[in-house]
């Protein structure tokens, strides 16, 4: 029998488990302070210099409208790739590199249903925990592209 896997990178926001496709993940950097910007969205920290790029930094938790601690020293930035575009995501801790079976991915219930479920592939499955699968190609909107990427 041939089982479909994808590999994953997973880690955590306010202790809670997200998942994306290694494939959309370019680089995992340690935590600098961004630049802030004057008008910028909510939930953009600000701008950061990443190999002669200037790259947006998104907040996810206030992007997904749930509780936030404070960034610590141990955070990371995910820098994740929006078609030929970079952004950054702070996370509070990489945990792993994962191959996930396919059948361990369930699609989001329905309650879920609307403007969250655009940006979540699935719910996995992994030794009791589950974790949400994020497709960050869709994280933003067409108006927030416009606004943040060149």
């Amino acid at each position: 029998m041939n089982e479909k896997e994808i590999k994953v990178l997973i880690f955590s926001i306010n202790d809670q488990y997200y998942a994306a496709d290694i494939m959309e993940i370019e680089r995992i950097l340690g935590y600098e302070e961004p630049t802030q910007l004057p008008d910028a969205p909510e939930f953009v920290k600000g701008v950061i210099n990443y190999q002669g790029n200037i790259i947006p930094i998104m907040n996810l938790a206030k992007k997904f409208k749930i509780s936030q601690g404070n960034v610590n020293n141990d955070a990371k930035i995910v820098v994740a790739k929006q078609e030929k575009n970079r952004i950054g995501i702070i996370v509070d801790v990489v945990s792993e590199v994962s191959d996930v079976k396919t059948e361990n991915i369930e699609e989001a219930p329905e309650i879920i249903a609307g403007i969250s479920k655009r940006y979540i592939k699935g719910l996995i499955k992994i030794s009791g925990k589950i974790i949400i699968f994020l497709n960050v190609s869709t994280i933003l909107t067409q108006e927030e592209k416009k606004l943040l990427l060149k």
